[in-house]
């Protein structure tokens, strides 16, 4: 079993940032890929960002180029440095881990979600 929990969100005024942590506990999730969802009010969850145990990443296009995605293998923890921020990026935004290996289908843990409120 893995938990998770994320932190780091809040309210920020457009063009700003912030840094979201997603803390891991529990086994078998080491090798494994993990991710940063998002869900809009409204609108359907979303993969925004995901980064393998080595290091690989993908982002939505909708983020390229402002958020960056990393994680500390020894701390079991995923990072979401988000700047230049819009308030189309407003959403609960969830850290999930995969059971396989890479990133493909839906993942298999799911933290509870950290709210992001972009003002204009």
């Amino acid at each position: 079993q893995v938990q998770l929990v994320e932190s780091g969100g809040g309210l920020v005024q457009t063009g700003g940032s912030l840094k979201l942590s997603c803390a891991a506990s529990g086994s078998g999730f080491s090798g494994n890929p993990m991710g940063w969802y998002r869900q809009a009010p409204g609108k359907q969850r979303e993969l925004g960002a995901g980064i393998t145990s080595d290091g690989g990443t993908v982002y939505a296009d909708s983020v390229k180029g402002r958020f960056t995605v990393s994680r500390d293998n020894a701390k079991n923890t995923m990072y979401l440095q988000m700047n230049d921020l819009k308030p189309e990026d407003t959403a609960v935004y969830y850290c999930a881990v995969w059971r396989t290996r890479i990133i493909f289908g839906a993942p298999g843990y799911w933290g509870q979600g950290t709210q992001v409120t972009v003002s204009s």
